[in-house]
């Protein structure tokens, strides 16, 4: 704390720094300089792009070696106190700028664990020596507001290795315009793309593709996208000559076509049949299945297909299992019941094709008990406003405001005020009841209280609900807000809603989302194919949110059937759709379907014989497969995040698990009855690669398989075991293709 004494010393060191600079024999400022340095619009930006005011410097919770700055400059009341009044005045000193902490450091002429951040007498130094001489100010409050910042140029197409600079200026109120390269902060999204210098100077990689180039100006944001075509030109004609019937396939040619890159061939019918199954309903085809749709002649065999698939019953129980991840509770905390219930809930829901908007709105305006309605589970599992708040606006609108809860949001717009604005939607959440999980977890009631408000978290002032970049609704008393979050969210005006659902089903379908992260949509996270995107929500919502059309939508397109196997222009394709991108089977599907090939059943604790992995209701239903292979911890909140990538203990497990050697050696499983049925060997080696690969076996395969039988005399079932532990033990397997 500063003694009275202290104070006193600063104040006349201040009164004196301002008497010198006021004196005309003597200034501070260099000659040119003729508008004045303010804190606001020019110290607080340059603290942004040193880095200074970052997470892992002094912008952290709670700063660096006894100096904190709010994150990113979001709180500017905060950190001119710390600059200027903390520490007792000693970070800055207008008598002598130059013996400022603040310079001091940043030059390293003192220890600084930052190290140099830039040079004694350079542009950036001068403007902070400026600001100290002239007494630190604030930008005063009448003048002009900063609107927008602009990037020149915001979109360019480069040459691999070529370089540009990037020009910033801002715009203000009073129609006046700045300047502000020097003082902005820039960052690439994809460095391995294009790079960008402290001062602007980006220059583009050796790869093929596009990204964008995020520039930030006092909390304001915009982004530069940069195209790198691949070297080399192709006739226009020949994008012109691919089939463009599906909107799909004509918006992701003319992306293609910007980036010189040509799709790969199509798929065969025996894969895309593959892929199909696996895709829409998560189990493998059946060998029956399989030669009816390859010697199936019909033109449009592929569009039935699908069709039909969305009508099994099994589509409702893989889609389910999906959304459980998003949604699952962690049973501990809200008992096995209530996962249950939730559970029920959502496999009811996709049976019956419950329109998206409709699922969103019973979800977010839930009432009752946990024990009779499931979507009420998602209050009981995040109790608190704000954590609701984060997830809902995650999960249906493709904001991740939970940074906002603390600080300004650094990839976006969002403040502490929209985040707590958009939080005030569930401050009359009641609940009633209690907890005892997590078998015998009580009953609760989640019903709207008649009254109920959030503070801010800064501020601590009531906050009225306010939706996301939209004005406050006008609420009755008796009328529960949530009613109105859910009419803003369903609405057709409403930007984010359609987008985050189309791009979530795109990556389930697609095996890449056409923004990554699903669930992150934001300016400076921007789509691969922005056109594409809009085309799928627009279709979505103009189709009353049937996520089943949405699924038949992309998978009826011709860019669903490519191949997967790359061409010389698009083998460094990786988000731009120009072929089937490879995915490993999620856990449960992977069970289910080495099951199915063996025709053998799964026994899961709290389940009824029978019952596939697919159908699992919980995550504590024990297995060390499914967990190997990557479903959720039940302990870990939701949404959860899988990946898909293959890991050395996966493949380990295949190999050598006992469970699966027992599967292969049972007398009822398939690999037994085939080697005792009157079959030939021939005949054995096509119904296994029918059952593992949904295909028939090439020439060269057939040939390879068959040296391993013995003779006619011998036994054949260990060679047939072999086999099937062989093939279940290919990336061919184990991928969908």
């Amino acid at each position: 704390m500063r003694g009275s004494a202290a104070n006193t010393i600063w104040w006349l060191t201040l009164l004196l720094a301002s008497w010198l600079v006021a004196d005309e024999g003597w200034s501070s400022e260099p000659a040119h300089q003729t508008v004045a340095v303010t804190f606001e619009s020019d110290i607080q930006p340059l603290l942004t792009k040193f880095g200074c005011n970052s997470g892992p410097c002094h912008g952290k919770a709670r700063g660096q070696n006894g100096f904190a700055l709010s994150l990113l400059g979001f709180d500017s009341d905060f950190d001119h106190e710390a600059i200027v009044r903390e520490a007792r005045g000693r970070r800055v000193f207008p008598a002598a700028p130059e013996e400022s902490l603040l310079l001091q450091k940043a030059t390293a002429q003192l220890p600084h664990g930052g190290g140099v951040r830039f040079e004694a007498g350079s542009p950036p130094y001068e403007l902070l020596r400026t600001w100290i001489a002239s007494g630190s100010p604030r930008t005063p409050e009448d003048a002009p507001q900063l609107l927008h910042v602009v990037v020149e140029p915001s979109q360019r197409s480069l040459a691999p290795r070529e370089k540009f600079s990037l020009h910033v200026r801002a715009e203000y109120s009073d129609g006046s315009e700045r300047d502000v390269t020097d003082a902005s902060a820039f960052q690439s999204n994809d460095s391995t793309l294009a790079t960008v210098s402290r001062d602007g100077l980006l220059q583009a990689g050796p790869v093929p593709g596009e990204t964008a180039i995020m520039v930030r100006y006092m909390n304001h944001i915009t982004v530069c996208k940069v195209t790198i075509p691949l070297p080399g030109e192709l006739d226009a004609g020949d994008y012109a000559s691919l089939p463009r019937k599906h909107p799909i396939d004509a918006l992701v040619w003319d992306k293609l076509k910007l980036l010189g890159m040509w799709p790969s061939e199509v798929a065969s019918d025996a894969t895309f049949h593959r892929r199909a199954y696996l895709r829409a309903i998560g189990r493998l085809p059946t060998p029956d299945e399989t030669r009816v749709f390859l010697a199936d002649d019909r033109e449009d065999k592929r569009e039935t297909l699908i069709h039909d698939l969305l009508a099994r019953p099994e589509y409702a129980d893989f889609w389910a299992n999906k959304w459980a991840d998003l949604l699952r509770p962690n049973p501990y905390r809200v008992g096995m019941k209530a996962v249950w219930m939730l559970d029920a809930w959502l496999r009811d829901a996709f049976r019956r094709n419950m329109p998206y908007d409709q699922f969103a709105r019973e979800l977010v305006t839930a009432r009752g008990s946990t024990w009779h309605n499931g979507a009420t589970v998602i209050f009981r599992d995040r109790p608190q406003t704000v954590e609701i708040a984060s997830s809902v606006s995650q999960l249906f609108l493709g904001v991740r405001l939970e940074c906002a809860k603390c600080h300004h949001h650094p990839f976006e717009v969002w403040s502490q005020d929209d985040f707590y604005g958009f939080a005030a939607f569930f401050s009359r959440v009641g609940h009633r009841g209690g907890l005892s999980p997590p078998i015998s977890g009580g009953e609760e009631l989640i019903y709207t209280s008649r009254s109920g408000q959030l503070a801010h978290g800064r501020t601590g002032e009531s906050v009225a609900p306010k939706p996301l970049a939209a004005p406050s609704p006008d609420l009755a008393p008796e009328e529960d807000p949530r009613e109105a979050l859910a009419e803003w969210m369903t609405d057709d005006a409403n930007p984010y809603f359609a987008q985050v659902m189309a791009n979530r089903v795109w990556a389930e379908i697609m095996g890449q989302g056409l923004v990554e992260p699903v669930d992150d949509l934001r300016a400076t996270n921007p789509a691969s194919n922005q056109p594409l995107l809009d085309f799928l929500a627009e279709d979505f919502r103009a189709h009353d949110y049937d996520i089943k059309h949405l699924i038949r939508t992309i998978m009826t397109s011709r860019v669903f059937g490519l191949s997967s196997t790359p061409s010389e222009r698009n083998i460094a394709d990786l988000n731009n759709f120009s072929r089937y991108y490879r995915q490993r089977f999620r856990a449960e599907v992977l069970l289910d379907a080495i099951n199915d090939v063996l025709d053998v059943e799964e026994e899961f604790s709290a389940m009824p014989p029978g019952s596939r992995a697919t159908q699992l209701w919980t995550h504590r239903a024990s297995s060390l497969f499914l967990d190997t292979f990557g479903r959720p911890d039940p302990n870990q909140d939701p949404p959860c995040e899988r990946t898909s990538d293959s890991t050395t203990p996966q493949i380990l497990h295949l190999m050598n698990s006992p469970e699966l050697n027992r599967k292969l050696s049972l007398d009822s499983a398939v690999p037994a009855r085939l080697a005792s049925s009157c079959r030939s060997a021939a005949e054995i080696v096509e119904e296994t690669y029918l059952r593992v690969y949904c295909r028939f076996p090439t020439d060269d395969e057939a040939e390879r398989a068959l040296a391993i039988f013995p003779g006619e005399e011998a036994d054949r079932r260990q060679a047939v075991e072999d086999l099937f532990w062989a093939l279940i033990n290919t990336p061919e397997f184990l991928f969908i293709d």
